[in-house]
């Protein structure tokens, strides 16, 4: 059997301008090296090739006259940065054009091809003068929120600038500058300015606001073009005229990622009735944002309903499918004259390939995951719909193959503001691989379903039974009821983050199950509000409005005012650079349980982030996937 984390991920389809090849990453986990590796593809219109060799390649951006692409460029050693390399269209040698102290994140051609726009990492102020081991010893004497961030690690200590590039010779010159973190450059149409998204606020990082600003490439203070506002990418249609993706109101998360024209007189919202969000949350969409058309029109992935389709938005509002079925497009480059478009997209049980549309009809490029599929013992599930609250909700279960009775394992995912749906997922691969049957859904507060849906838990976490709880609950009940094999005696929980968080708030309540995985998860507001890098904001969007010293409110929505009623054995895992939900949370709910009692243990990973499950190193992400199917088979009688 073909191991089950040994599929390819692709991503970040370009188009050349000729209209007809395609570069776009490939990323495999190397478990010798313990690290992915990345490397540029071509599509040249008749056959598919490695283009560069990597390791570490992505995010690669053809020149306006197709000569020329610009990547970043890493050994893939730890600790190694990115940089901008530009390389011939026809393969080669690639010039690295940046020496940035901490890596550069993107880069972008002008309209005219003679330059680039990237954003680079510097030290900042007197920890540029330091060397590793000073840098490691040296006490961090922090001044202000957003000092840290996960998966990211400090940055307090450093800053993000925009920066012009000549691509053949010369020092990157800054076009911004401050103790901010720029990101997201584009470049005007007219090649004058770039826009970028930073948050340059008063208040930035005690709330999640940013804005969309412009710079003129001979420099010059930034001009905002909006206000403060939950926004997530800005750019500009053919004729200069710049589009936002994002909330204007700052404390509307959880919420539709909406699309805005800025006018004069303000922000003008298109599709508006289409609420649904221009920035999937899961899984990333990448290239993600926009894609423009020479009429004025763009086209966009969002997010509907456990898929991720294309739509195109006319200049007059109105919107029309492109491209959908059931599937995640994880990626969408598109031709200006709107003819031809390249996907990347995962299926509910194919990790996905290069696909290529082309006046409606599609066909599939690539088969870079052919002999995965064919050896890999994958499981398709069966999808229905239960209704709860005169709401429908989606249900997948995943059941292995055979006629004996099956332990059953409840996936709860994370967000909450995210969804499972039909695209892959390499977990349920394995779970199902390991003789579990899975059950996963979208409760309420799941993103796809619009902005009542997602609202739904808001407010309501201090109740006993809060509704996304019964939605879990409601669909692990009618799954039972629907697959005879699935063994009630024999139940198994779990989920990371918001999972983590729902897993113990339900073991609290619900003791059927015999086993449980709570995994990164939020488990006290009362330390989170002030521990986590989204603690002074994420309270007050689930909780409403509170205080420091409201303690009655934060305590009655944590799963650790009721963790004394557990009664489930529990797998509590957690890292120990996860600056979401920092390890106390984990060690909090740990100390409860064993206290009380309770078969627990706590698995912890060093050097490791929130991400560990889905970017973590590839050694970890094996170790995990061992630990917690030996966990569940103890404990819900699994033999092999």
């Amino acid at each position: 059997m073909t191991d089950l984390l040994s599929f390819a991920s692709l991503s970040d389809p370009q188009i050349h301008p000729d209209g007809t090849r395609v570069v776009f990453v490939v990323s495999r986990m190397n478990f010798d090296e313990d690290r992915y590796d990345k490397e540029i593809w071509l599509w040249d219109g008749l056959s598919v090739r490695r283009f560069t060799h990597g390791p570490a390649d992505t995010r690669p951006r053809w020149s306006p006259d197709g000569e020329r692409l610009a990547f970043l460029r890493s050994s893939g050693n730890e600790g190694d940065k990115a940089q901008v390399a530009v390389m011939p269209n026809g393969g080669g040698e690639a010039s690295i054009r940046t020496a940035f102290a901490l890596g550069a994140t993107e880069a972008e051609w002008s309209p005219d091809g003679a330059s680039l726009a990237a954003a680079g990492t510097e030290w900042l102020g007197d920890w540029a003068e330091l060397d590793d081991d000073a840098r490691k010893r040296r006490p961090r004497r922090i001044g202000g929120a957003g000092y840290r961030f996960d998966n990211q690690g400090w940055r307090h200590d450093r800053r993000r600038n925009v920066y012009f590039l000549d691509p053949d010779a010369g020092d990157p010159t800054a076009l911004t500058s401050g103790d901010v973190l720029d990101a997201g450059v584009v470049w005007r149409p007219d090649g004058g300015a770039v826009a970028f998204m930073s948050a340059r606020h008063e208040r930035a990082h005690f709330d999640s606001g940013s804005q969309a600003w412009e710079v003129g490439i001979s420099g010059g203070d930034p001009r905002p073009l909006v206000d403060v506002g939950q926004w997530d990418s800005v750019s500009y249609r053919p004729d200069g005229v710049p589009h936002v993706i994002g909330m204007p109101e700052l404390w509307s998360y959880p919420g539709v990622h909406a699309l805005y024209r800025i006018q004069d007189d303000g922000l003008v919202r298109l599709a508006a009735d289409l609420d649904r969000s221009f920035a999937p949350p899961s899984p990333a969409v990448t290239p993600g944002g926009l894609q423009w058309l020479e009429d004025g029109s763009c086209r966009c992935v969002v997010d509907d309903r456990a898929i991720n389709r294309v739509i195109e938005v006319r200049p007059d509002g109105s919107w029309h499918e492109i491209a959908g079925g059931p599937r995640m497009v994880t990626g969408m480059t598109t031709r200006p004259d709107g003819s031809a478009m390249a996907l990347t997209a995962t299926g509910v049980a194919d990790p996905g390939e290069l696909h290529w549309w082309e006046g409606g009809e599609e066909r599939t490029l690539t088969a870079i995951n052919a002999d995965f599929r064919s050896s890999a013992a994958i499981t398709a599930p069966e999808h229905f719909v239960v209704e709860r609250d005169d709401i429908d909700l989606d249900v997948w279960v995943f059941l292995p193959e055979g006629d004996d009775a099956v332990p059953v394992l409840l996936n709860i995912h994370g967000g909450p503001a995210t969804q499972y749906g039909w695209g892959w997922f390499d977990e349920f691969q394995e779970y199902a691989a390991a003789g579990f049957c899975v059950v996963a859904c979208n409760p309420r507060g799941s993103s796809g379903r619009g902005t009542e849906f997602v609202r739904t838990p808001v407010g309501r976490w201090g109740e006993d039974r809060p509704p996304d709880l019964e939605d879990v609950l409601a669909a692990l009940d009618a799954a039972l009821e629907r697959f005879p094999r699935l063994d009630p005696d024999r139940l198994g929980i779990m989920g990371g983050s918001y999972g983590g968080f729902m897993t113990a708030r339900i073991i609290a309540v619900d003791h059927r199950f015999k086993s449980a995985v709570p995994e990164r998860g939020l488990y006290s507001f009362t330390s989170f509000a002030g521990t986590s890098d989204i603690g002074f904001r994420f309270p007050r969007m689930y909780l409403g409005e509170w205080a420091y010293d409201d303690w009655a409110t934060l305590w009655a929505a944590s799963p650790l005012s009721r963790a004394h009623l557990i009664t489930t054995p529990s797998l509590i895992i957690h890292s120990e650079n996860d600056f979401r939900c920092p390890v106390e949370q984990g060690e909090q709910l740990f100390a409860v349980l064993i206290d009380n009692g309770i078969e627990a243990e706590m698995l912890r990973f060093p050097d490791s982030s929130h991400e560990l499950s889905r970017s973590g190193k590839p050694k970890y992400r094996r170790e995990r996937f061992d630990a917690i199917v030996d966990w569940h088979r103890r404990h819900l009688d699994v033999t092999t």
